[in-house]
């Protein structure tokens, strides 16, 4: 390649980053998911397009395209809290296996009766289709201004990070299958099933204990920190794929065990790994709109919209049901999880293993394939926030913390300085900074008022709107979130009209808030506090988890663990 073929390519690739760059600044406005945009980008750059660019390296693409999905997973994996796993694990689980079977058997048969293909054919298609998206998930729940309940948002999320393997086993099993019927069978595809799962769980589990006791022990520059996570990441994704396992679980369950773990320079490593994750979502979705030709994918408009009508309707739903049916649901939250089911990259990257393999119908599987991913991107993507709200499942966001650095002290580490906000309602405002009930080992380092950093002299009691600084432990970032978003009886009319007019002490006897209200007694509630009387109903509960008593809702504004400790209460109209 020449000097002048070099700095040609330089200039288009960053021509085509700055490009989705920049419009992630106008999507939000038009409520347009960015990942469709970078699917455009790229589509825009091909042979098709404007840009004209010849690109049809399915085995480059599915490298890079690879490479990139094992850096949003662990990104995923970073910022997926334990904590959720107490009410999104064994539900995400089921729709990671279960589900993804389920999905792929409904569209194969719509695909083996309307494409004319032969079943395996029907099923690979099924397969490539049948999982969700962890890139696009993330990004659309990370960015979006829509506030989920816990419940739904953990099983969203495990979900989307768990899935791929069983889908990836799925396409490579069906795939296998085509080559070679006679040999290829189910005894052999469930031995091939296991290992991956065990070995990916096994790799995970040991790369993060490793990775852990690398990062809290060597002493590296700053900026080292970030890329030893990186690569450690990617090491533990390529040495489980060369032993059969599942990369993507092992890099997922890794950065989950990172995630959850006193580390050193752990907001640096956050920070990092969330522009290195956008960097390789745009990267991916852009090299992959090149392969698409926007031709070829009009001649399969047609089936493609009926293929995607089935799975968006039908298939998605149906699994996710049978899946939820045994974790008591609400049935708005089944139905909200069974419309927020986007596909994205992995579809695609799917739909290159057949070119790899030489399969007859290869280009018919990625168009299809493609196409569905369009219009699941613009229908279901553009959709996630109205379609919470329809479902009333949008919880009013309480949320003070505004920024996080981590910091390293002598002989110490698991330091972060971080600021809050007061809000305007906020219980706090008033209060001298040595009334707070802040932990011991935490400290005020600084407060900013109106553009401007105060003087210990002039720090007074708080007021609205003030910017609060911490010197805090890792471990007491909850409590003091918790503190810091401590607010009065909400005035907003979203925060109202969610949790109800008034508020219910949760160590209340259900006796008296029946009597008070004239509501008929629960069975079994006669010695039960309200707070007993919701778990009884709500094993493991959540903040927006409603229970109708008569004609009034108790709605759950706070929880710790599975015991509610702040209940709304909601009149009739």
């Amino acid at each position: 390649m020449s000097f002048d073929a070099s700095s040609h390519f330089i200039l288009l690739a960053a021509l085509l980053f700055l490009v989705s760059i920049l419009a992630t600044v106008i999507t939000p406005r038009l409520g347009v998911p960015l990942l469709l945009v970078f699917l455009i980008v790229g589509m825009l750059a091909g042979e098709d397009g404007p840009g004209g660019i010849q690109f049809q390296n399915y085995g480059l693409a599915n490298l890079a395209a690879t490479a990139a999905l094992a850096v949003v997973l662990f990104d995923g994996g970073l910022r997926t809290r334990i904590d959720s796993f107490r009410t999104g694990l064994r539900p995400a689980l089921t729709l990671a296996s279960v589900g993804v079977l389920l999905t792929a058997g409904i569209t194969a048969a719509v695909c083996h009766w309307l494409l004319q293909l032969t079943p395996a054919e029907g099923f690979l298609i099924g397969a490539i289709v049948a999982s969700t998206d962890a890139a696009a998930v993330f990004s659309l729940l990370g960015s979006s201004a829509l506030a989920l309940n816990e419940r739904v948002t953990s099983a969203l999320e495990i979900e989307s990070g768990t899935n791929d393997p069983m889908a990836i086993f799925l396409t490579l099993a069906t795939i296998t299958y085509l080559q070679a019927p006679e040999s290829f069978g189910f005894i052999e595809a469930l031995r091939m099933l296991i290992w991956q799962m065990l070995a990916g769980a096994a790799c995970g589990y040991a790369g993060g204990w490793l990775l852990i006791r690398g990062l809290n022990r060597l002493r590296l520059g700053d900026s080292m920190y970030p890329l030893l996570a990186l690569f450690g990441g990617l090491t533990i994704f390529g040495l489980t794929g060369l032993i059969g396992g599942s990369g993507f679980l092992a890099v997922y369950l890794a950065g989950i065990f990172l995630g959850n773990r006193s580390l050193r320079a752990a907001a640096s490593i956050r920070r990092f790994h969330d522009g290195i994750a956008w960097m390789a979502q745009i990267g991916m979705f852009v090299i992959l709109g090149l392969l698409a030709s926007p031709r070829q994918l009009m001649e399969v408009a047609i089936p493609g919209l009926l293929v995607s009508a089935a799975l968006l309707l039908v298939a998605r739903p149906a699994a996710v049901f049978i899946s939820l049916a045994p974790f008591r649901f609400p049935w708005r939250e089944q139905l909200y999880i069974a419309w927020v089911g986007l596909r994205g990259s992995v579809p695609i990257v799917l739909a290159t293993y057949p070119w790899l393999a030489g399969l007859q119908n290869a280009q018919l599987f990625f168009n299809i394939a493609f196409f569905i991913v369009l219009v699941s991107l613009i229908v279901q993507g553009a959709s996630v926030a109205p379609v919470a709200r329809l479902l009333g499942l949008q919880v009013p966001k309480t949320a003070a913390r505004v920024h996080r650095v981590d910091i390293d002290l002598p002989g110490q580490r698991g330091y972060e300085v971080v600021s809050y906000r007061i809000p305007d309602n906020s219980k706090l405002i008033g209060m001298r900074h040595k009334d707070l009930p802040i932990p011991d080992i935490s400290r005020i380092i600084c407060i900013a008022r109106g553009g401007r950093v105060l003087h210990y002299r002039e720090w007074g009691a708080l007021q609205a709107r003030d910017y609060v600084s911490l010197l805090a432990a890792q471990s007491q970032l909850d409590a003091l979130d918790r503190l810091f978003e401590s607010l009065h009886e909400p005035d907003e009319p979203l925060t109202r009209r969610y949790f109800g007019e008034f508020t219910v002490n949760a160590d209340a006897p259900v006796e008296a808030l029946c009597q008070s209200y004239g509501l008929p007694m629960p069975e079994h509630a006669a010695d039960k506090t309200v707070a007993d009387l919701l778990q009884m109903h709500l094993p493991h509960p959540v903040v927006g988890d409603r229970l109708r008593l008569g004609e009034i809702q108790l709605v759950i504004k706070a929880v710790a663990g599975d015991r509610p400790t702040q209940i709304g209460l909601r009149l009739p109209n």
